[in-house]
């Protein structure tokens, strides 16, 4: 049967530009209608010209709260009556609970990361890791991962990223108990040491995905070692040759489709206060 839509089904949205591939919107209506909460989830193409005004739209609506895609990211953390530490950090935000009129603005895509980490039988608590990459994902990942608990990571990027990426590297050295240190990506000979040190190695680079499988941040497979974990944030192909490479080395290997769902049931928990049903979501939308 259809959902019924009445006046007091209440709304949740996704805003971005472009949004009409997400997955977002089955994902979160799924969990809705599973849970019987009166809520309905839409997406909505807006770029950052547009945000401002379309924040305010949502407030007067009377939201729930609402996610972010590129490239609204970072101006959302402007718009927000208040940050979470993570996203603070970060200067970004994908997800917004709307509390009684006040916007809280928090990044759900480092916890999505950790989630996935621990579906797939990582234990990284207190470990290495290093992370290759200093975008979204990867700023996401390397503020959650310190928050959470790693003892130390080694990050390493290319140099125009370096000013931003230093900044918040000096936040969580200040202000956790894990050791961040940078490095550039151009450093082979720095790059496998930490590997070889490293209880999990992660790519948040864009290298290797689709169309361009071809294509491998790691060019030395003497750094897969059998005790090694690898995950690559990529999930198209749900295979990457950096993953292919290190299965054949017999390490343990994930990809990055969970954390995709793992930051949207964060997110969903925000909101509602209920745990998204992951494992309905994951039959339904992710088993391919």
């Amino acid at each position: 049967m259809a959902k019924q839509i009445t006046g007091h089904t209440r709304m949740a949205c996704l805003l971005g530009s472009p949004v009409a591939h997400s997955i977002s919107p089955a994902m979160h209506n799924e969990a809705f209608e599973q849970l019987g909460i009166d809520c309905t989830y839409l997406a909505f193409d807006a770029d950052t010209a547009a945000l401002p005004v379309v924040v305010e739209g949502l407030r007067k609506m009377n939201v729930v709260g609402f996610n972010l895609t590129m490239p609204d990211k970072n101006l959302m953390c402007e718009l927000c009556d208040e940050l979470t530490p993570a996203a603070k950090i970060g200067g970004a935000v994908n997800t917004v609970l709307n509390k009684d009129g006040k916007f809280i603005g928090y990044t759900t895509d480092g916890i999505g990361f950790m989630e996935a980490c621990k579906n797939a039988g990582f234990d990284i608590i207190g470990k290495k890791m290093t992370l290759l990459g200093a975008g979204g994902a990867a700023t996401a990942i390397l503020i959650q991962a310190a928050l959470d608990g790693l003892s130390e990571i080694s990050i390493f990027i290319h140099h125009s990223y370096r000013e931003r990426t230093e900044k918040i590297i000096a936040t969580l050295n200040n202000e956790t108990n894990c050791k961040v240190t940078l490095y550039s990506m151009d450093d082979p000979d720095i790059l496998k040491r930490e590997i070889l040190n490293s209880a999990i190695l992660t790519n948040a680079t864009s290298v290797g995905m689709a169309p361009n499988t071809d294509a491998c941040v790691i060019k030395d497979s003497s750094v897969f070692t059998p005790d090694l974990m690898v995950y690559d944030a990529i999930y198209n192909p749900e295979e990457t040759k950096l993953l292919k490479m290190a299965k054949d080395a017999g390490c343990r290997t994930a990809n990055g489709l969970y954390m995709l769902l793992y930051q949207g049931a964060a997110a969903f928990k925000i909101w509602t206060g209920q745990d998204m049903p992951v494992d309905i979501i994951k039959e339904k939308y992710f088993t391919r």
